[in-house]
């Protein structure tokens, strides 16, 4: 332990540096959650599912409620229930055995649904593709809003398309970068 301290002493405490968010994404929090408010009129859940990913993006998704990004801070969270979710955040290939579990998910959430796929495999398999374990894409299942690209996308590219599929699905203009 005490090893450690004199290395921390020494070496000072690393940490990543501030996240570049670019001159057209909307931080801080009380803008996107004034964003969110303005199209959705309430805040937004999401029932996340992994539908047979390798789990890199679903480790990019915890890391978008740290203390840089804090989802849970702008209005947007995570739901277990289906029933109380307005989007649906899909990870990984579809594999066979999560197909119908993906397919009932997306049946017991309320209208209107937004599904946005998370990550590179779920537009077409990834480096797995179409095999006798794996349907595929997720647009095979269920009829996808927005994808999100990336291998896994990081963090700040959850939050824009997270935000681009609710202006998409409630017919409000997608502010673009410059």
């Amino acid at each position: 332990m005490l090893k450690t301290l004199f290395q921390i002493g020494k070496q000072g405490i690393q940490t990543e540096p501030t996240p570049d968010l670019g001159s057209g994404f909307l931080l801080p929090a009380h803008r996107l959650r004034n964003e969110i408010l303005e199209v959705l009129g309430r805040s937004l859940t999401i029932r996340e599912v992994d539908a047979g990913s390798c789990n890199a993006c679903e480790l990019e998704i915890h890391a978008t409620n740290n203390l840089y990004y804090n989802l849970e801070g702008i209005g947007i969270k995570f739901v277990a229930s289906p029933r109380h979710a307005d989007m649906l955040l899909v990870t990984g290939p579809v594999s066979r055995n999560m197909a119908m579990a993906l397919k009932r998910t997306y049946d017991a959430m309320p209208a209107p649904k937004i599904v946005v796929a998370v990550g590179d495999c779920t537009i077409n398999g990834g480096i797995f593709g179409e095999n006798y374990a794996c349907c595929g894409g997720v647009g095979k299942i269920l009829p996808v809003d927005h994808f999100i690209r990336g291998c896994p996308p990081p963090p700040i590219d959850l939050l824009k398309g997270i935000l681009t599929a609710v202006r998409l699905r409630y017919g409000h203009p997608v502010v673009q970068e410059k």
